[in-house]
């Protein structure tokens, strides 16, 4: 089961966010542009790698339009299983740290992908799940060999189909 939109889960002061999506193109092809820093930046900005459990991931969103130091996430990878999980720590200086997981599975012809982000506020992951959204489909257009959407444009878009929280 795919969810284009994502869910969330709140558990008292943290929330996760969960997203299931098909993509259809093999797991090596989306494991490659998950954890190969040239095809990262095509769709998500410049990454350094260290690919090891206890390695070390740094990036750099090419969006939002935001100053670097608000931007750059790093952490260390926690879990490290080619071509099935990726799994690191997301330190960003605006939101609390966190982790983050992609998970890869054989889907059909294609790849199910579930990505979760486990331990942001809840306020923060409301606001996550728009841009995430917006990154996994600049993700999809990636595998596809098509024009992605301008990542600012594509959030606007997405964020009104999102419910209005309090």
């Amino acid at each position: 089961m795919t969810d284009p939109q994502g869910e969330l889960t709140i558990d008292g002061d943290r929330a996760t966010m969960t997203f299931r999506r098909h993509l259809p193109h093999p797991i090596g092809a989306v494991w490659a542009a998950l954890t190969d820093p040239l095809e990262r930046k095509a769709w998500f900005g410049e990454t350094t790698i260290d690919p090891r459990a206890g390695g070390f991931i740094e990036m750099m969103p090419d969006e939002p339009p935001a100053a670097p130091d608000a931007k750059r996430l790093t952490g260390r990878i926690l879990v490290w299983d080619p071509p099935y999980v990726l799994e690191h720590e997301w330190n960003q200086r605006i939101v609390e740290s966190s982790v983050v997981r992609y998970e890869l599975s054989p889907d059909g012809e294609g790849t199910l992908l579930t990505f979760t982000h486990i331990g942001l506020s809840p306020t923060n992951a409301r606001g996550f799940l728009p841009g995430t959204h917006a990154f996994l489909d600049r993700l999809t257009c990636h595998l596809a060999g098509n024009q992605l959407p301008n990542w600012t444009i594509r959030y606007e878009e997405v964020a009104s189909t999102y419910p209005s929280w309090q």
